[in-house]
């Protein structure tokens, strides 16, 4: 049996130079690799993003029980948890899970300060994502997420399978050679579900107060914390926690 890769055993990539020219360009087959070579110690980190509904289907057809995490930070828009419970009907067998923060929202406002996206919003994702996060990738090897290169600059060197810093864990990101048209026309050909605010130019949906429409439909992170230096909350950096 070969040997699991790990955090502590990552050196590189082992699908650098895999053909890409199939309809998922490689996303199916890296998931197919993931869910064999992890079993159930590999973890779907789950936006419900348009990127989701497609690793979503995928998965399903690699791993019908398959665990998904969304974490849920009692800041969401209701569009999004309507089509949480959408994708719950079509996908029965999947294991879908609301992660919870430790502090609810009156109990942040207590020990920090009201409405604290306003003020310090790296604290905020850092207490109501990241750190949920932490929790429920204690326990497992790996983790999914729907990175795609053409995102941002700051996610255009991802990798099919990265060494993940922040949480010490292997990284697996099968869509990074999609473009936003790939994501449509993939959600359109298989019928998808999807979150109806992506009609409304939100290319990027999060937190209500963190999350602004665009000026133009698109792939885009403009719509995110529009009033700070910040386009990322944090679960794809390496950056030291906050105080």
């Amino acid at each position: 049996m070969a040997e699991v890769l790990t955090y502590e055993r990552f050196d590189t990539d082992p699908f650098k130079d895999i053909a890409t020219d199939d309809e998922t360009k490689g996303a199916y087959q890296i998931l197919k690799w993931a869910y064999g070579h992890y079993g159930d110690s590999i973890v779907y980190s789950c936006s419900f993003g348009a990127e989701g509904m497609i690793l979503i289907d995928l998965i399903s057809k690699v791993k019908p029980d398959a665990k998904i995490v969304f974490l849920d930070t009692d800041l969401h828009f209701q569009e999004t948890y309507d089509l949480i419970d959408r994708v719950k009907e079509r996908y029965p067998s999947l294991n879908i899970e609301l992660k919870k923060p430790d502090l609810t929202l009156e109990q942040q406002a207590d020990q920090y300060e009201p409405a604290l996206w306003t003020s310090d919003p790296n604290q905020c994702c850092y207490i109501r994502k990241i750190k949920p996060l932490e929790e429920v990738l204690s326990g497992a090897t790996a983790w999914v997420s729907g990175l795609r290169r053409e995102q941002s600059p700051s996610r255009q060197n991802t990798d099919f399978i990265n060494k993940d810093e922040r949480f010490h864990s292997i990284k697996v990101c099968p869509l990074i050679y999609w473009t936003w048209d790939d994501v449509w026309a993939y959600i359109e050909r298989h019928d998808l579900t999807y979150n109806e605010l992506h009609d409304f130019n939100y290319p990027s949906i999060g937190c209500i107060p963190c999350t602004s429409q665009v000026s133009s439909s698109g792939d885009s992170r403009d719509g995110r914390w529009s009033n700070f230096n910040k386009t990322e909350c944090g679960l794809h950096t390496a950056n030291n926690k906050p105080k």
